[in-house]
């Protein structure tokens, strides 16, 4: 963008806070970030549950907060200034007990989720859709982002027989877990997730133990459109690896909030009254168009592991 003259000839500035995904920390940057002038948007924060604990703050002051990566539902509809560009919960849960119901065939489920406002929601959302389409759930288990022992709780899981296990969680304890759930010998069920797992770093940690696990994905480096190709080629070019959906959706990010800058100036109140208007901004993870609730909808994809890598699933 500033390669390109900026925004309406002035160049975009980044100024970068790390939560620490904290919702103190990030209820501490919102406070730094309503009483700088010089700051006219936010892009943050990366979970639901920093987002929502600062967002109290942006919604007194009126400073646009626009978090690509937050999808609890109750987000965008808390605040007149939030915006989510994820998708949410309502629409990847149904999704992906779909899935597992309908297109894997399994019935009988555990889920074990991470305990914080994204994960209860994501547990919720998925377990609901999932019974209505007519499976069991048979165990509901919860742990806490510092858990590093997942032995206990798999061995409890395995104790139920699930066919497959549905873990809401970030790629990092997925990796643990599977690699754990491998050590146990507990090879005969299968595990899924949302789209929080499908990045190379769960690749890269997990392993050959992540092998089989399937996912949903907003956004996929083999698409062909060429908005697609072209991202991934400039993205591999800079950073010498493959984008994740992360990227992807932070990048949708920055460039639908350089349209919203070049039509509405820098005003903080313009800003989030032309952010709201936006509809079919064609991003590399779909076109973005805001509901009333200033969230949007998605089309996700299946995916599965095989063989170190994340491809489509075909059904047979």
């Amino acid at each position: 963008i500033n390669a390109a003259g900026g925004v309406n000839g002035r160049p975009i500035e980044l100024i970068y806070t790390d939560s620490k995904s904290d919702p103190k920390e990030s209820a501490a940057v919102a406070q730094k970030y309503v009483s700088d002038k010089r700051i006219v948007a936010t892009m943050g924060d990366f979970t639901s549950t920093a987002c929502m604990a600062a967002q109290p703050i942006y919604d007194r002051a009126g400073l646009v907060q626009l978090s690509p990566t937050a999808s609890h539902p109750k987000f965008a509809p808390g605040s007149i200034w939030s915006f989510g560009i994820i998708g949410t919960q309502a629409g990847e849960g149904p999704f992906m007990a779909h899935y597992a119901v309908k297109i894997l065939g399994k019935k009988k489920i555990a889920v074990l989720y991470i305990n914080n406002d994204w994960g209860i929601a994501t547990k919720d959302y998925f377990v609901n859709a999932a019974k209505e389409m007519g499976a069991e759930i048979l165990a509901i288990e919860a742990f806490f982002e510092a858990d590093k022992d997942f032995t206990g709780v798999l061995t409890k899981l395995r104790g139920v027989k699930p066919e497959v296990i549905y873990i809401p969680s970030m790629y990092n304890e997925m990796a643990l877990i599977a690699k754990q759930r491998e050590k146990l010998g507990w090879l005969d069920v299968l595990i899924m997730g949302p789209g929080s797992l499908y990045s190379p770093k769960l690749l890269e940690i997990g392993g050959g133990s992540v092998d089989g696990l399937y996912t949903s994905a907003v956004f996929f480096p083999k698409d062909p459109r060429p908005e697609v190709q072209k991202f991934v080629k400039g993205f591999e070019e800079k950073y010498k690896s493959a984008p994740n959906m992360f990227a992807a959706i932070a990048f949708d990010g920055i460039n639908l909030m350089a349209e919203v800058l070049r039509k509405a100036g820098t005003d903080r109140k313009a800003i989030r009254d032309e952010l709201e208007k936006t509809k079919n901004f064609p991003g590399v993870t779909g076109k973005i168009t805001f509901t009333e609730r200033r969230d949007v909808l998605k089309d996700y994809r299946h995916l599965v592991i095989k063989n170190g890598e994340f491809v489509l699933y075909e059904e047979k």
